[in-house]
């Protein structure tokens, strides 16, 4: 099993944990018997999760550090606190993300800059900062977070879908580069779910459910026990829903000069 055994000294890192994908594996992870350091800007959403998490019979305890992943200077901060800590990182999941809406044309430069700050640089500067005492170590599991918009353009979300696509490509490299040292890297491309996501991207419900059919829709938990299953398997990719994984081959291997239109008109951030 690629997941490392929970113990008293060892914690489990979820960034994004305060809501959606992020809480619902850091509630599978303590079902587990993980510890869990629970990261994301609301402290309150993340002390309220903790407290939940305590009444699981295979409560292992709970860690809160609230941190804006988009400050360098907090991220730094935050993974010298994880590295001088009593527990060890042993499984880092970089699920915090998000996204904008527009053309590139109409887009704030700032918003744009944040973004990728959010959804690129911290998940590269958190494994660069953690993986060396996984591999020191032998052991040690590393999710990130990417999506089904990683197979494919995104007009309307560009610089979101290109950043999916570098996390794709960075964890299956880095994978490849862990082979032998005991650390496992994973890559988790969940399609539609909803966590409320696109509507702090700005498009309703109504606007994403009409763009995508019932069928793509996965549910978060469903998300989150794929995801967990997956690294414990040391799966390179998973991607929940069987609907999600023929969407995302049929993507791979379709002609741009097809795919480009079908998804301008399709997407609500351009109409």
């Amino acid at each position: 099993m690629s997941l490392p055994r929970p113990s008293s000294d060892r914690t489990a890192v979820v960034t994004g944990a305060s809501s959606g994908i992020g809480a619902e594996i850091a509630r599978e992870l303590s079902r587990r018997g993980h510890h869990v350091t629970l990261v994301a800007r609301s402290e309150d959403r993340l002390r309220a999760l903790a407290g939940e998490l305590a009444e699981q019979p295979a409560y292992a305890g709970a860690s809160v550090m609230p941190c804006d992943l988009g400050d360098r200077a907090a991220r730094a901060a935050l993974a010298d606190t994880l590295l001088a800590g009593e527990r060890t990182v042993e499984v880092l999941v970089n699920n915090a993300g998000l996204s904008t809406l527009g053309p590139v044309a109409a887009s704030d430069p700032e918003a744009e800059m944040g973004m990728v700050e959010v959804d690129v640089v911290a998940v590269v500067d958190l494994c660069s900062r953690l993986l060396p005492g996984m591999v020191d170590r032998g052991r040690g599991a590393v999710l990130n977070v990417a999506s089904t918009a990683a197979f494919q353009p995104l007009p309307g979300q560009a610089g979101y879908g290109a950043g999916k696509a570098f996390v794709l490509s960075y964890t299956q490299s880095l994978a490849g580069e862990l082979r032998g040292t005991g650390v496992t890297a994973t890559t988790l491309c969940p399609g539609p779910v909803h966590t409320g996501f696109g509507e702090r991207a700005g498009f309703s419900k109504e606007d994403a459910e009409a763009a995508l059919p019932p069928v793509m829709w996965v549910s978060a938990q469903q998300v989150a026990l794929d995801a967990v299953k997956g690294l414990d398997r040391g799966r390179l990719v998973v991607i929940p829903g069987r609907a999600n994984r023929v969407a995302a081959a049929f993507a791979q291997v379709t002609p741009r000069s097809l795919l480009l239109p079908v998804l301008v008109k399709n997407h609500p951030g351009l109409r």
